[in-house]
């Protein structure tokens, strides 16, 4: 099967431990039937689409876009490239095309996977910090989303928390002792000069209604850094579905 590719798990484990966006409940995973009364385990679980790995639909944040089932295979597994930009970006930076393009070559329509390398930072690894993963990752600004329509591109997937700043959505009113530090690394007296009001959530309300959505809390392994291949993101057939959580694969030809 799948003779001459490599096969590589872009997907964070998924556990009733896995953290939501902040903001949103966390899951619970529970036994509703199990072996020593029923004698078969049956398992319930509740949780937001927004845990763990997740495609973020259209209609997350446009009442008129496609559900999850309404995007097609062709779309979800497609040629990719993967832009290691983690020497370029710390806490609270932002990041430009440019320091993509340094990197790797997009071509339009790819599928584009940014390391910013805050995958360290997740809940599962050894490193895990949940204020760096969700709360102070790098991210855009318009500009990038500007490229991101020139390019096309298919969809973008994301090793961190949002494909957004985090400045640039509820974490700076949830967590004002981090935007006045936010503030401080960037340089402004106001962080509105870098996200203001008319741009919140760009990467969501400025790329959706164009049809690029993205993946969230993805990883990548250190050898696909800066490769050109092939990935699939595999949601549920979700009719109705906003997002869906996911599993993300990498196919590298032998």
């Amino acid at each position: 099967m799948l003779d001459g590719y490599e096969m590589y798990d872009l997907t964070q484990p998924w556990s009733g431990d896995t953290p939501a966006w902040p903001t949103y409940d966390n899951p619970k995973v529970w036994y509703e039937k199990s072996l020593d009364t029923e004698k078969v385990n049956g398992q319930k679980i509740e949780f937001m689409n927004h845990t763990g790995t997740h495609l973020d639909g259209e209609k997350h944040f446009v009442g008129s876009g496609r559900d999850i089932e309404e995007v097609p295979l062709e779309e979800l597994v497609n040629d990719a490239v993967i832009a290691d930009i983690s020497d370029k970006v710390g806490d609270y930076d932002v990041y430009t095309s440019e320091m993509i393009e340094d990197v790797v070559d997009v071509e339009e329509g790819d599928i584009l996977f940014i390391h910013t390398g805050y995958q360290k930072y997740a809940w599962h690894r050894e490193e895990a910090d949940p204020h760096k993963f969700f709360c102070k990752h790098p991210g855009p600004n318009m500009e990038f989303a500007e490229w991101c329509r020139e390019k096309n591109l298919n969809y973008l997937i994301l090793d961190c928390g949002s494909a957004d700043h985090p400045m640039n959505t509820i974490i700076r009113d949830v967590r004002p002792e981090l935007a006045d530090e936010a503030a401080d690394h960037l340089g402004v007296d106001d962080l509105d000069e870098i996200f203001p009001p008319e741009g919140y959530q760009l990467m969501h309300t400025e790329l959706f209604p164009e049809g690029i959505i993205h993946v969230e809390n993805a990883l990548v392994p250190e050898e696909l850094l800066n490769e050109r291949l092939q990935i699939g993101t595999f949601p549920w057939r979700f009719r109705g579905g906003e997002s869906s959580v996911s599993r993300v694969v990498a196919f590298k030809e032998k």
